[in-house]
């Protein structure tokens, strides 16, 4: 059965649009976008691509972090008279670590209702091909860049009994991953998502300090979505002995100490070095 998809007067329809390959949008979102009245945008330009794809002339109105308080009692106005809108963000699913939290806020005290069109996001799209898993999760959006509120989160990372979803701007990944080392988090099972659904998308799997030997060799290009397992979890204990046995044999016993084989399969595979050198010794 065919449920109407015609926007309701006075309602806000909160739609998610694609983070990366066009087609990765819901016939319903498009829809809504054709239906209402404007479109909230946090970006004109970029959303206007979008429209152009998909032949969509509907009215675009900025709000983005630093209008979005003064543009929503506006917006609510319009509503409350009997218009219809949509919230869109740049990319993904609107509030994820994107504006429009103030609006949705105005809009329930003034009894508007929110109305959600599901689609993309990263943190999903990231968090169900990362291997890690998957529930319970924690998603902490972006990182503050400095300061104490900096380090308590990053503590926290280390410290989590599940996974934690970050997201990051690539040129500051390697910075976040080297405060992790710092912090006691390098054995750490990650893995950095990158270009999720565009040409070029890559996950790469390994410890932190793996990763950031890799970012500091090739600094990573585009969106990035990181994601740490917890300590001791089953996307650690999933790397078999075998796989261990076969990287330790790799490497040459005679210009490599024990110790420096077993650090450098730990690092490799997102393992305890105690692991590797307990299996290397045949413990």
């Amino acid at each position: 059965m065919r449920v109407s998809t015609e926007p309701a007067p006075g309602s806000l329809y909160i739609v998610a649009t694609p983070i990366g390959n066009l087609a990765d949008i819901t016939l319903r979102a498009l829809e809504v976008l054709r239906g209402v009245d404007w479109i909230a945008a946090e970006d004109t330009r970029t959303s206007r691509k979008l429209m152009d794809h998909y032949q969509i002339s509907t009215p675009l109105i900025a709000c983005h972090e630093h209008n979005e308080q003064f543009m929503a009692a506006g917006m609510v106005a319009r509503l409350k008279q009997g218009e219809c809108g949509a919230l869109i963000s740049d990319a993904g699913t609107p509030l994820i670590s994107d504006p429009g939290y103030r609006l949705a806020r105005v809009c329930v005290a003034a009894e508007v209702p929110l109305v959600p069109i599901p689609g993309a996001s990263s943190v999903m799209t990231a968090l169900c091909a990362c291997g890690l898993p998957p529930h319970p999760f924690l998603f902490v959006g972006f990182l503050p860049r400095s300061g104490g509120g900096r380090e308590r989160r990053l503590q926290a990372i280390v410290d989590a009994p599940h996974t934690v979803v970050v997201l990051e701007s690539p040129r500051r990944v390697a910075a976040t991953l080297e405060d992790l080392v710092r912090l006691g988090g390098e054995n750490h099972f990650a893995v950095m998502a990158r270009e999720l659904t565009k040409l070029h998308e890559t996950f790469v799997r390994g410890s932190v300090e793996t990763l950031l030997t890799q970012v500091r060799a090739t600094p990573p290009k585009g969106e990035v979505v990181l994601l740490f397992a917890p300590p001791d979890q089953d996307a650690v204990r999933e790397v078999g002995d075998a796989d261990i046995l076969s990287r330790l044999s790799a490497l040459d016993a005679g210009q490599h100490s024990a110790s420096q084989r077993a650090k450098a399969v730990a690092q490799q595979l997102g393992i305890s070095k105690q692991r590797v050198y307990d299996l290397l010794h045949g413990e």
